[in-house]
């Protein structure tokens, strides 16, 4: 394991390091990174100096940086010893979790996945991979799916809402915990008009339903997927299809659920059998909805809010996974719409601050 040593200079202006060492040089090789991008995106994500000598890495920064860095990097490490490896994802997540809990209170969970926690990490096995949060509000909301019977996800895009939601519905289902995977979506047009599609029903809904689809081949071999979906045991279909239908023993993700109607949401909830579970996620700030049409989301949340059972997971800008440009827009766009907040008349920015503290 990684030893260290603090060398602290006498005088003010010199820059103070940490000496971090990693026994097995092949393993340093690939913590670096082809090029040192690894180190490089560590240095960025912290603002510190590290400086390569050997098989020591020199952290140079301020006090507590230092202290995450090493985390991190220590962290990434011990990935490579386990056998795993280390890509730029994971780098990113040793950067977004470093310094956060690392709880292992209990957690509700049943055999199977428990063990999972142990030590603080948290991870989901599924046949293509093994899907790791990467910042603590997806932590914490892997942890809620596996405990709660209905968890909402809530937050901005690219924050990893839907694809951890489906990351855990195949792991229920290939452990045997739930019989069917449902995935839905309300079938309602981004902004635009799209006309008539043409084709059979299934031609005319996919396009809207894609994203779930793309999720699932990410996590289970296409065959299988087919195999499953001929026999009913996964199911991809727009929300209009849940009404008069009982859920029972199924993981059950609604997608895109700003765009429900108030009735469609009570409908979906009310679906809920014996032995399910179901995972609710949204953006509450892009919601498609005819004008004056309420989003059921956003009704939801303010209804369910304290009742057993249900847990609300809310992420920000800081929680995107995707390309970084993407959390500064969405941070551009939640700025911009403060100020007309701010500028608006006083009783109709009360109005709007109470909808999003529902959403």
């Amino acid at each position: 394991m990684a030893q260290k040593a603090v060398l602290e200079h006498p005088h003010v202006e010199t820059v103070r390091e940490t000496l971090v060492e990693f026994p097995d040089n092949r393993l340093l090789i690939d913590l670096c990174g082809g090029f040192d991008a690894n180190l490089a995106a560590i240095e960025e994500g912290f603002g510190v100096q590290i400086l390569r000598r050997g098989n020591l890495l020199a952290i140079h920064g301020p006090d507590d940086v230092r202290a995450a860095t090493e985390g991190a990097l220590k962290a990434l490490y011990r990935r490579l010893e386990e056998g795993r490896p280390v890509e730029a994802g994971d780098v990113d997540a040793a950067i977004r979790m470093s310094g956060s809990p690392q709880p292992v209170a209990e957690t509700g969970l049943e055999p199977g996945q428990l063990e999972l926690f142990a030590g603080g990490r948290v991870e989901i096995r599924t046949q293509k991979k093994v899907v790791e949060p990467r910042t603590a509000a997806q932590r914490a909301y892997v942890q809620a799916l596996f405990k709660r019977e209905l968890v909402f996800g809530v937050g901005p895009a690219g924050t990893g809402k839907t694809y951890l939601a489906v990351a855990a519905a195949v792991s229920m289902f290939l452990e045997g915990r739930v019989d069917k995977i449902i995935l839905s979506r309300p079938a309602v047009e981004a902004g635009e008009r799209l006309g008539f599609l043409p084709g059979d029903m299934k031609e005319k809904i996919d396009p809207y339903l894609r994203p779930l689809y793309d999720a699932l081949n990410d996590l289970m071999p296409g065959k299988q997927i087919n195999r499953y979906m001929e026999d009913g045991r996964i199911e991809v279909a727009p929300l209009a299809f849940m009404r008069g239908r009982t859920l029972a023993n199924a993981f059950v993700v609604l997608d895109e659920a700003q765009n429900c109607t108030e009735m469609q949401m009570k409908m979906f909830l009310t679906r809920m059998g014996e032995g399910s579970r179901m995972a609710i996620t949204g953006d509450p700030s892009q919601i498609d909805l005819p004008p004056g049409v309420r989003s059921g989301l956003k009704q939801a949340l303010r209804l369910l809010q304290g009742v057993k059972g249900v847990e609300t997971a809310r992420f920000t800008s800081s929680d995107v996974v995707r390309h970084p440009l993407v959390a500064r827009i969405i941070e551009a766009y939640d700025g911009a719409q403060a100020r007309a907040r701010a500028a608006a008349d006083p009783e109709e920015r009360a109005a709007d601050e109470g909808d999003d503290s529902a959403g």
